[in-house]
């Protein structure tokens, strides 16, 4: 017997009046699925694709959604190799994930019993950090005797924006950006997703990384160059500061995105200065971080114009990025459309987004057996619906 006959028992127990009359011929047989349906569906999440480890659990009957969302991340370990390590980052998975469920349990007051469905990140990502966090979910699974769930990493990202306190409604365009992902969905409704543009090399959070290389900043890249970008020539309104980068692939048609080459035009740039100072590489940074928020800018509203949609969801890491939301919040005044961000601890990853997701999965009636498999590519648009 699961976790699933053990609340069930329960239920029927508080249908003690319903049952009383039935063994005895006065009622009819009362409607069991009309009875359990709304039992709360509580969905235990866990995220392990690169360098942090994230557990939530997501309670459809709780006013708060998420009772409990915990996050362990990796960044002071490999700040000092500049980068993720991937056999670092699984073996820390190895020591964090099971204490963080321990920990989220408690938090979230469930017992084993409590709970509906395992969910975990199955791709893309990390091949050992996936294989962790997959392994983790089907030993639970098994031992609580609960359905699991691999879940897409970028949709969890996608459907993060429904943990929002105004969350928007479909349809939809997405833009997620992160450390591994540039691309522009056309969103019908969950698990109907459609391409309409992508990076071809570098993604957008992945361009940030390896200029604050260039740049001598710390890992993780991202807010480092955004920061140092603060105390740069950002120029006047509707101007260039003091370096005029261009945005890539925004002077012919289409919705794909290329990063590499403003990355070797930042490089060049640096290597014409010679011995940059301080204030040089905060122009620099305000120069790159203006060329690629433009760029999205440009490219979300060709999207917009070419779905007729009027809701733009940001989701991704770099949706944390305040240049980019002031850039795109102003657009979407100027355009007469809506745009809607997960709340900023949901935008980097976390296993909020992947318990939610595993939620709205097993709504739609999914689950699987105990094979273990993940995919470290796993293009969103082939994602079944």
């Amino acid at each position: 017997m699961g976790a699933n006959s053990s609340r069930n028992d329960r239920e029927l127990q508080s249908l003690g009046t319903a049952f009383a009359g039935w063994d005895e011929g006065r009622i009819s047989a009362p409607d069991l699925t009309c009875a359990w349906s709304h039992l709360p569906l509580r969905v235990l999440g866990i995220e392990s694709s690169c360098d942090e480890t994230g557990v939530a659990i997501y309670d459809d009957g709780s006013p708060l959604g998420i009772t409990a969302n915990l996050l362990h991340s990796q960044v002071d370990m490999h700040r000092e190799y500049g980068g993720v390590v991937p056999e670092l980052a699984s073996r820390d998975h190895i020591r964090k994930t099971l204490p963080l469920v321990d920990d989220a349990m408690r938090q979230a007051g469930l017992k084993p019993a409590g709970l509906d469905a395992v969910a975990y990140t199955a791709g893309p990502g990390l091949v050992g950090a996936l294989l962790v966090g997959a392994s983790v979910a089907k030993g639970l699974a098994l031992a609580w005797g609960l359905p699991s769930l691999g879940v897409h990493h970028m949709e969890g990202h996608l459907l993060a924006v429904q943990l929002a306190d105004e969350p928007p409604s479909y349809p939809f365009v997405a833009l997620l950006v992160s450390g591994g992902h540039t691309q522009l969905m056309a969103c019908q409704e969950p698990g109907r997703y459609q391409l309409l543009g992508e990076s071809l090399d570098d993604a957008a959070g992945e361009a940030f990384d390896k200029v604050a290389k260039m740049l001598g900043l710390p890992y993780p890249g991202g807010p480092a160059v955004a920061a140092l970008a603060e105390k740069g020539n950002k120029g006047k309104k509707g101007e260039d500061g003091r370096f005029s980068f261009p945005r890539p692939m925004t002077g012919k048609p289409g919705l794909d995105f290329s990063f590499s080459g403003l990355k070797t035009y930042t490089l060049n740039t640096l290597a014409e200065l010679g011995e940059a100072s301080q204030q040089d590489k905060a122009d620099i940074a305000a120069a790159f971080q203006e060329a690629v928020v433009d760029t999205l800018r440009i490219k979300c509203e060709r999207a917009m114009k070419a779905t007729g949609f009027k809701t733009l969801v940001i989701a991704g890491g770099v949706s944390a990025n305040l240049a980019l939301r002031s850039r795109l919040g102003k657009l979407a005044q100027e355009a007469g459309f809506q745009v809607y961000y997960p709340p900023l601890q949901l935008c980097t990853d976390n296993g909020a987004m992947i318990a939610y997701a595993g939620y709205v999965r097993l709504k739609m009636g999914h689950k699987e057996g105990l094979a273990i498999a993940v995919r470290p590519r796993w293009p969103l648009a082939e994602l079944e619906g």
